[in-house]
């Protein structure tokens, strides 16, 4: 049989506002069955940098953007509180932590500064995005049929990269971003935790390398 196509009533998205979880977001407006509820999340709706975004929402009502500052806690709580009234009664099958951030410095221009930001951005980020839609993600997990688990029944999908792997040393020659590869090699392992820990609520968890994408952060060389 046909693999069974990606079927999602809701989906959520950070760092929607442009590279990889702005497409994201085209991709799941273009679904022959696109998603009752597609959240996007970024640090500032209504500004200059989520113009592409807000003209997308203007068209299509299913989408629905909502600010989120990942590094900071209170603003997590607070968006997972909004998706929970939009959702009403049902639950959130797809998370999708892609907000991410590279500061490009060789090894020795590293700072407590850089690593500490960079890892609250890319690891810590998703650790406490998935604590917060933990129950949003329980609830469609149980409103979804059968035992497997599966991103269409709900699921947290960390966008890694391999840049993280300890035993590829991919990219090293031309970038070394050291604070980055250790932010996602932090991140593998998290995943691989959540996946763990939330396996007996029905939720599946996996780290997806994207490739070299042409974005901001992965810049013209993707």
């Amino acid at each position: 049989s046909s693999m069974a196509e990606l079927c999602v009533s809701s989906v959520l998205v950070t760092g929607a506002n442009r590279g990889i979880g702005l497409g994201f977001v085209q991709h799941f407006l273009r679904m022959p069955k696109p998603p009752q509820w597609i959240f996007a999340t970024c640090r500032d709706p209504k500004g200059q940098r989520a113009q592409d975004l807000q003209n997308l929402a203007s068209k299509h009502p299913n989408l629905v953007i909502i600010a989120l500052e990942i590094a900071d806690p209170a603003s997590i709580k607070a968006a997972a509180a909004k998706v929970g009234e939009h959702l009403g009664g049902s639950g959130l099958n797809l998370l999708i932590n892609n907000a991410g951030m590279v500061k490009p410095k060789m090894l020795e221009a590293e700072t407590l500064e850089d690593m500490t930001e960079t890892y609250t951005t890319n690891t810590v980020g998703p650790l406490l995005m998935g604590q917060a839609f933990l129950p949003l993600l329980k609830k469609a997990a149980q409103g979804s049929p059968g035992s497997g688990l599966s991103c269409s029944k709900a699921a947290i999908v960390n966008i890694s990269s391999i840049g993280g792997s300890i035993a590829s040393a991919f990219g090293w020659e031309l970038i070394q971003i050291v604070s980055y590869r250790c932010s996602k090699a932090a991140l593998n392992m998290l995943s691989k935790c959540q996946s763990l820990a939330y396996k007996e609520h029905g939720i599946l968890c996996v780290a997806l390398h994207p490739g070299w994408v042409q974005t901001d952060l992965g810049s013209s060389a993707g």
